[in-house]
Order: C-alpha cells, then sequence, then structure tokens
C-alpha cells in the first residue's frame, strides 16, 4: 500500500532524478537530487498553468467563434429586415401612388361627366357648342382647348353662316 503511494506521487520524479544523478555525477547528489525535484516541481506547476491557460484560451476562443457567429446572423437578420422595410415602405409608395392615380382618374371622370352634361345641356337649349356662340372658346384651337398631351394641333377653321354660291352656280345661272 505505501508503495503505490510512492509510485503514485513519486516514481516519475525519483526515477528521473536518480537517472539525472547517475549521468551528471554530481559533488553533492544529495542536494542536486534535492534541487532537482523542486525544479522538477516547479516545471509540473508551470506546465500545469500552461495547460490551464490553453484550455481558458481554447474556451475563450470558443466563445469568440460562438459570439463572431451570432454576430453575423444579427447582421443578416438586420439586413433582412432593413430590405424587408425597404420593401415595405416601396409597397407603401406603389400604393399610394395608385391611390393617386385612381383619384386623378375619378376627377377627370367626374370633369367628363360634368362637361358631357352641359353640352348635352347646352345642347337641349339649342345652343351650338362647336360654332363657339358663348364667346368662351372662340378663336382657339383644339390643341389650346386641349390639356391632354398629343392632341391634335389643327388650324382654325372659319364657316360662314350664309350658303355662297358656287362659280359654277353662278356661271348656270347666268347663262339663263
Amino acid at each position: 500500500m505505501e508503495s503505490a503511494y510512492l509510485q503514485k506521487n513519486l516514481g516519475t520524479c525519483l526515477t528521473q532524478g536518480l537517472a539525472e544523478v547517475a549521468r551528471m555525477r554530481p559533488v553533492d547528489p544529495i542536494e542536486y537530487l534535492a534541487l532537482w525535484i523542486y525544479k522538477y516541481k516547479n516545471n509540473v506547476t508551470v506546465e500545469q498553468r500552461r495547460q490551464e491557460e490553453m484550455a481558458q484560451l481554447e474556451h475563450e476562443r470558443e466563445l469568440a467563434v460562438m459570439e463572431q457567429e451570432m454576430m453575423e446572423r444579427l447582421k443578416a437578420e438586420e439586413l433582412l429586415f432593413q430590405q424587408q422595410q425597404l420593401a415595405f415602405q416601396l409597397e407603401l409608395e406603389m400604393q399610394e401612388k395608385e391611390r393617386q392615380r385612381i383619384e386623378e382618374l375619378q376627377r377627370a371622370q367626374e370633369q367628363f361627366e360634368k362637361e358631357l352634361r352641359m353640352s348635352m345641356e347646352n345642347i337641349a337649349k339649342g345652343e351650338d357648342i362647336s360654332h363657339g356662340e358663348d364667346g368662351t372658346d372662340s378663336g382657339k384651337t383644339l390643341a389650346e382647348i386641349s390639356d391632354r398631351y398629343g392632341a391634335p394641333n389643327l388650324s382654325r377653321v372659319e364657316e360662314l353662316d350664309e350658303p355662297m354660291l358656287s362659280d359654277v352656280a353662278l356661271n348656270i345661272d347666268q347663262d339663263l
């Protein structure tokens, strides 16, 4: 039992120390062995600390890698969130533009219907809008009246109210 204890705790140390004493053959082998065992103990302690530090560094490296991966995931999520926000904002802008377009079309439709009603009322009253008797648009071309892009720019055509006889008709009257 005692030999197991000595073998377990001092076996390696004493074996290596005695082998070193035999190899070096110092003048005072006891003092040399004592200093060697002291140095051996320091070396073992330093090696244990180094192993603990290496284990701690490895643990910290693993934590740093996990933190780096977490940061990358957070950045990816933030980027995804920003993209979703941008898409949502664009969708809202598109909806707003569509709403404005629909309102504009409704206003144009209402204006058209109003003009159509006025035109129908004027026709019913016997007024001729095409000759400009009401004086509002008289002398203006279709392009000047219309605010629409691509409206034809036609020259003015003036019609006379009294029927005119052509030269041929006048010549026929003279022959008779």
